[in-house]
């Protein structure tokens, strides 16, 4: 019986409806694409470093990828990108309007909340030999020699940090 109703369609009539069946599938793959792209840009950014703190892991102009979020799961070693301080340590008077209106720093963790206080760190944070890094805070260090980090400003709050590198771009 579909043959014979096929059979009966004009040429024009099928070319319809081919082009629809057609236009729904890229229309369901477009919004599939957008869904995708919309997830990714939620879940991930792009970071361009500016100056030497991090030098020799990261240049200056390097673009790395962060993963957002994961503070549930950060770990000592690890580079995060977290928002910049003011003085005294202090967090960020309320959140920024947007990522780029916002200026990040890129540092790695040297201490977690309940690791022992790096020595090197003690006196920028104000701790006595043998403390430990307290509930909701991280010590974070440059890798290069000039940087400025937890040995000058103290504790980064963990609620601070956009996410981890996950892999240099450029």
């Amino acid at each position: 019986m579909q043959h014979l109703v096929i059979s009966l369609l004009s040429p024009a009539v099928v070319a319809t409806v081919v082009a629809g069946v057609a236009a729904g599938v890229a229309a369901g793959v477009a919004a599939g694409v957008a869904a995708g792209v919309a997830a990714a840009r939620r879940r991930f950014v792009v970071v361009r470093v500016a100056g030497t703190s991090m030098v020799p892991t990261y240049q200056p102009g390097d673009r790395v990828l962060i993963r957002r979020g994961g503070r549930a799961v950060l770990r000592r070693g690890q580079v995060v990108v977290f928002r910049r301080l003011q003085p005294g340590g202090a967090g960020s008077s309320g959140r920024a309007s947007g990522l780029r209106e916002t200026e990040w720093l890129i540092k790695r963790v040297a201490a977690m909340p309940g690791d022992r206080v790096p020595d090197q760190v003690a006196p920028g944070v104000r701790a006595a030999p043998g403390d430990v890094v307290p509930a909701g805070r991280l010590v974070v260090l440059g890798d290069g020699p000039t940087s400025r980090d937890s040995r000058h400003w103290g504790y980064l709050p963990v609620s601070e940090v956009l996410g981890v590198v996950i892999r240099r771009l450029s």
